[in-house]
């Protein structure tokens, strides 16, 4: 009888060890390698309970029972290593300890990825060494979003699927919401995130510049131009064109926002007639007024009273800054500049620096006006004030707070937003997708800070297009957006390189060598 237990427990062992040959040799027989698996464990608990008397026999002896207490501490330290890498798998959490977080999402990428209803999916076409690069980027996004998953295809070795998503590039990355599909080649954040935007938005949102009054041109590449704007603009699904309203006398129903950029004349009666009918409409205006700078500069007299309509007085003092920060992006006390912001959904979660060269003091009507009640968005420091000598800080660059010439002392309104419903509008909207209908009016008393030379302050660029995006009312792509990597490389001159070649190759092993021969002739 004995003999036959052996010979099941034997033929346990063999079955569980072809399962595991036809598990990983064969994987399209796994099926068997299932069947075998049960059919060695089962022969084997068979001669396991044919040993009962000489199993209880040995955990009765002290060996055993020493024994038993190993095995069983080496189970609970096993089972304690298994629930630590359960949890660690269930509760994933990174930490990036680089400089300028370079391997981590922006809030604006997290904002768009974490607000997916639907599954995501990214195909990416590139050779296959280069599949670690876009993994190591897309791993980032799949982290803060269940809802996105990646698949990798070689075009050389699946020709077939390449030929059908038409690709025709290495770096190929598309992708596919809801039935949408966009595409990009590149690889950094911004851009996929911007073509996330897009297949999640499936429609451009147009905006519109008025121009014939010497405003910001969005095509120029010009220092005072807009072009920079006009690209981030386009980057995320935004269409951006030009209009002259003396000419179509109407903005058009397509308009998710019409800009008025710091125009030098001001605006014609139908003009703005044409922008007040388009506000009637629920529009979205964003009206950037520039300070006269000179005494040649005409006023704005219309365009100023139609701030005011909307509860927001423009002054003609020019914002001076006295804190001493505009010294940290090399500017002097005309370009006040804001670090902290109220609260407001344009600047939720907003901790960068903002400038504003030459901004307008702007106040805000208390109690409104006409039922348009302003809240500002920006300021600036407690130690600027707003300048009614306009003259003299143009000549000579130095004044002084006096509240008795009419100067009003910090923080002074930057930037202020109207959010406005009319009386009879419904209190939600038509469709749990669609915007609540109200119009959304936001004056700046600077447009210098959205130009091109200006841009380069990154608080800038993410201002504006919060701005826009809290007027178009897409409110996921108010966030910081992603910053370029910083520059981390070691420059050296040609004897430092020599110096650190000398101590690496002569006076640190020469250091160790003799450290050693003075060891060996103490011991000697």
């Amino acid at each position: 009888m004995t003999r036959i237990f052996n010979l099941i427990s034997w033929l346990g062992i063999a079955l569980v060890v072809g399962a595991v040959g036809i598990r990983f040799g064969v994987p399209a027989q796994e099926k068997y390698a299932t069947y075998l698996a049960w059919a060695g464990l089962a022969c084997i608990l068979v001669y396991i309970l044919s040993q009962w008397r000489e199993i209880w026999g040995f955990f009765g002896s002290r060996s055993g029972r020493y024994g038993t207490l190993a095995a069983s501490s080496l189970l609970i330290v096993l089972g304690i290593l298994v629930a630590v890498n359960y949890i660690g798998r269930k509760q994933n959490k990174r930490w990036d300890l680089t400089a300028s977080a370079q391997y981590s999402l922006s809030d604006q990428s997290r904002s768009v990825v974490q607000k997916l209803d639907a599954p995501l999916t990214v195909m990416v076409f590139a050779q296959e060494p280069q599949f670690q690069g876009y993994r190591d980027r897309l791993k980032e996004y799949a982290y803060a979003s269940k809802n996105i998953t990646a698949e990798y295809v070689d075009p050389d070795k699946k020709p077939l699927v390449a030929q059908q998503n038409k690709v025709q590039q290495y770096g190929t990355l598309i992708f596919n919401y809801k039935g949408r599909s966009e595409r990009t080649t590149a690889n950094t954040e911004q851009d996929i995130t911007n073509t996330i935007i897009k297949v999640v938005s499936g429609q451009v949102k147009k905006v519109y510049f008025t121009q014939g009054h010497g405003e910001r041109d969005p095509n120029s590449g010009e220092r005072d131009g807009y072009q920079a704007i006009n690209t981030a603009l386009t980057n995320e699904n935004y269409g951006v064109e030009k209009i002259v309203l003396a000419q179509t006398s109407k903005v058009p129903d397509d308009a998710s926002a019409l800009i008025i950029a710091g125009p030098k004349t001001d605006f014609f009666g139908p003009e703005l007639d044409a922008v007040k009918a388009y506000l009637e409409r629920n529009g979205k205006l964003l009206l950037m007024l520039d300070p006269p700078v000179n005494a040649s500069a005409p006023e704005l007299p219309t365009l100023i009273a139609f701030a005011h309509e909307w509860g927001v007085d423009v002054s003609s003092s020019i914002i001076v800054d006295g804190s001493g920060m505009g010294r940290l992006i090399g500017a002097d006390a005309s370009v006040p500049i804001a670090a902290n912001y109220p609260s407001h959904p344009i600047t939720e979660r907003f901790t960068v620096l903002t400038a504003y060269p030459l901004s307008r003091g702007l106040t805000i009507v208390q109690g409104g006006v006409n039922g348009h009640s302003a809240v500002a968005v920006v300021e600036s420091s407690p130690q600027s004030w707003a300048e009614a000598d306009v003259k003299a800080l143009m000549s000579s660059g130095e004044v002084t707070l006096d509240e008795a010439k009419g100067d009003k002392p910090g923080p002074v309104t930057i930037v202020a937003a109207i959010a406005y419903a009319k009386p009879d509008a419904p209190a939600t909207p038509p469709t749990p997708d669609a915007p609540k209908p109200e119009t959304r009016v936001v004056i700046s008393g600077d447009s210098d800070f959205a130009s091109n030379g200006v841009m380069g302050i990154q608080g800038n660029k993410d201002m504006f297009m919060n701005t826009i995006g809290w007027l178009s009312q897409q409110e996921n792509l108010i966030s910081i957006r992603a910053k370029e990597a910083s520059d981390r490389r070691l420059t050296l001159t040609a004897t430092q390189q020599s110096n650190i070649i000398w101590l690496a190759l002569l006076i640190v092993p020469g250091l160790v060598f003799a450290a050693g021969i003075y060891s060996w002739t103490r011991r000697r």
